[in-house]
């Protein structure tokens, strides 16, 4: 009898940057998922991915002096290296700048177009690049992105549109007669209140402004916009295609699982499934948006200088203790919480004192009393069935809630039993059986027990933390499977070998710190604070000559220049230069002017943008690029 599949994914990492920690969580849960669907017998496929197309990674790259795919080539190894260190086992990496890929975003994007589900027209209205997002003036927040809480500029652009309106009332009949799936319920409620009621308008899927994506086939001086582009590694990646897909896609398609993070539940609940519907195919069983991973209370952030990333965790801790603290720690719903501080806490706590302690300890009893082999004795004492009990319940509610994906109420029932079983050894007292002839037999019931129950923790911790949950298996002597108490009717357990050392939270915190630390400048350099590849790709710089400039009356710091720089109509700024130069030594030469820069009045003058200079002892030098054709972007 054929296995019953599950085809699961996770979100494919951007690559702007390294992921960190937050990111990473992403695949560390869905592994988790597909290595739980192995062990009940399914057949899965779980793919991963990075996305690499947008004016983000065009701007990186330029920023970096390289072209956008070097650039993404570099992140993109970044990703799977963070990703292997958390020792996940995914079938496939997709990448959107593979061939295969964009050759089919390309047919899609034809076939949505000619069969009426994308038109053209003119998009206008505020962007914002870290999300590659549109919006209109009121969905933003305090005037900044909504989603993000960055800056967005003003945007104007002939593009296409995929049609949400015409499926929106089809969507809402899917989420009804569909009420699991999008989990937890509250993003459900989120976006059928915050989205499909007040109606959906339509999206735009195709950019001209820039030039990094798959073109539009019969538009080229079009990208096709990250929507159908990136969302679209989901089928790709298993080999549809509108020519006649492959057996792997029909074999894995519908997808079981979404796994994705709690901010792009809109993209995959509502664009997803209208391309989906668009092109006559079916629509993911469920989408898992789960919550976050936040530096104590904090978002994780370069320019807070709080990141955290999975691969230096695991370098220190291993990978299973990272696996167990990001799987024990992010709940159902709820965002989580990490520190290096709280992650030393729980190893030393849950891993070093309640797992490991339980395992070398009766191991190395059973080596001592029995000569490493153990049967269940025909004694039995009071504690014993309230320990077989809890065995039974623990199970039970370690597969209710893996069936669920409520990660952390699986792993705590398994950390419970764990400690139960270390309970048991102070109610049994075994080393106190071991010096009575009359204990001797109650002695084998014990330890039978404790091994027994040793046994089932670890089959219990197969998809948590594999390589620790093998290491249990190996002091065991016993490769059995089975959740069920009494499976195995002896061991022959090996030498007993600490699963996790306790850590002296002081010294490994120095050794973070030191490791962590920025290099220290030199006593004669001033520190300034540093900013990332994406921060400076935010500033736009531009030759521009000056045509005009003259006083600014009531401002004796100020020259008002009138500027060239490239565009239609001239640029005017005001500089706090006057004490410096005078207005006939700036005409007719070329600074570098910093082009968007929000407009600002001073002195009744409105300044739209400010040219660069450098403070040189006590006296301020502008810098000139004579001979630099007007409009030129400086890199």
């Amino acid at each position: 009898m054929a296995k019953p599949k599950f085809y699961i994914t996770t979100a494919i990492a951007y690559t702007s940057r390294k992921p960190h920690i937050g990111n990473a969580y992403d695949i560390v849960l869905a592994d988790m998922i597909a290595r739980y669907k192995r062990m009940m017998g399914f057949d899965v496929y779980l793919m991963t991915g990075s996305d690499e197309h947008g004016q983000k990674i065009e701007e990186c790259a330029a920023a970096a002096g390289v072209t956008p795919k070097e650039y993404v080539d570099g992140v993109s190894d970044q990703i799977k290296q963070v990703w292997n260190s958390m020792n996940v086992t995914y079938d496939k990496f997709i990448r959107t700048t593979d061939a295969s890929h964009e050759e089919v975003v390309s047919k899609i994007f034809k076939k949505l177009y000619e069969q009426g589900d994308i038109y053209k027209d003119e998009y206008e209205g505020k962007y914002c690049v870290p999300c590659e997002s549109f919006f209109t003036p009121s969905q933003l927040v305090d005037g900044k992105c909504p989603d993000c809480g960055r800056e967005v500029t003003d945007a104007k652009e002939e593009a296409y549109f995929l049609k949400l309106s015409k499926y929106q009332d089809k969507l809402l009949e899917y989420y009804n007669s569909n009420p699991d799936f999008i989990k937890p319920d509250s993003r459900r409620n989120e976006m059928i209140n915050n989205f499909l009621k007040p109606g959906l308008a339509d999206l735009c899927v195709s950019r001209s402004s820039f030039k990094w994506g798959v073109p539009v086939e019969f538009d080229p001086k079009h990208v096709i916009y990250v929507w159908i582009d990136a969302l679209s590694n989901y089928i790709t990646g298993i080999g549809y295609n509108p020519d006649g897909s492959s057996e792997t896609f029909n074999k894995y398609w519908p997808a079981d699982l979404h796994v994705i993070g709690k901010d792009i539940v809109r993209f995959h609940t509502i664009y997803w499934p209208i391309i989906l519907m668009a092109l006559g195919l079916p629509l993911p069983k469920q989408v898992l948006g789960h919550p976050w991973v936040l530096v104590g209370e904090d978002k994780m952030s370069k320019s807070k200088g709080n990141t955290i990333y999975a691969d230096f965790l695991a370098e220190i801790f291993g990978s299973d203790a990272v696996r167990y603290y990001l799987l024990s720690e992010i709940s159902f719903t709820n965002d989580g919480s990490i520190t290096y501080e709280s992650f030393i806490n729980k190893y030393n706590t849950d891993l070093a004192n309640t797992l490991g302690n339980l395992v070398n300890r009766t191991v190395a009893m059973a080596n001592k009393y029995f000569g490493g082999s153990v049967q269940k004795g025909s004694a039995t004492g009071e504690f014993d069935a309230e320990l077989l009990n809890f065995a039974k319940t623990t199970v039970e509610q370690y597969t209710t809630a893996m069936d669920s994906y409520h990660n952390a109420d699986a792993t705590e029932a398994v950390m419970n039993f764990a400690k139960r079983c270390n309970k048991y050894i102070d109610e049994t007292m075994p080393w106190a059986l071991a010096k009575s002839e009359d204990g001797a037999e109650y002695l084998k019931t014990v330890l039978y027990n404790l091994l027994e129950c040793i046994r089932i923790i670890g089959v219990l911790l197969t998809p948590i933390i594999p390589i620790s949950a093998a290491k249990i298996a190996e002091q065991l002597n016993s490769a059995e499977a089975s959740m069920d108490f009494g499976a195995v009717s002896q061991f022959n357990v090996g030498a007993a070998e600490p699963l996790f050392a306790r850590l002296d939270a002081e010294k490994v915190l120095g050794e973070i710190n030191e490791k962590t630390a920025q290099p220290k400048e030199p006593e004669n350099i001033k520190t300034i604070a540093q900013i990332s590849i994406e921060d400076f790709a935010k500033v736009e710089l531009t030759a521009a000559l000056v045509t005009a400039c003259e006083p600014i009356k009531k401002a004796k710091k100020l020259l008002k220049l009138t500027l060239n720089d490239g565009s239609a109509t001239p640029r005017t700024v005001a500089s706090g230069i006057a004490n410096y130069y005078k207005p006939e030594e700036l005409i007719g030469k070329t600074v570098v002017v910093v082009s968007n820069l929000k407009p600002a009045v001073l002195c009744g003058v409105e300044s739209n943008g400010m040219i660069l200079a450098a403070d040189s002892q006590g006296t301020v030098k502008v810098l000139f690029l004579d001979g630099v054709e007007p409009g030129s972007k400086i890199r």
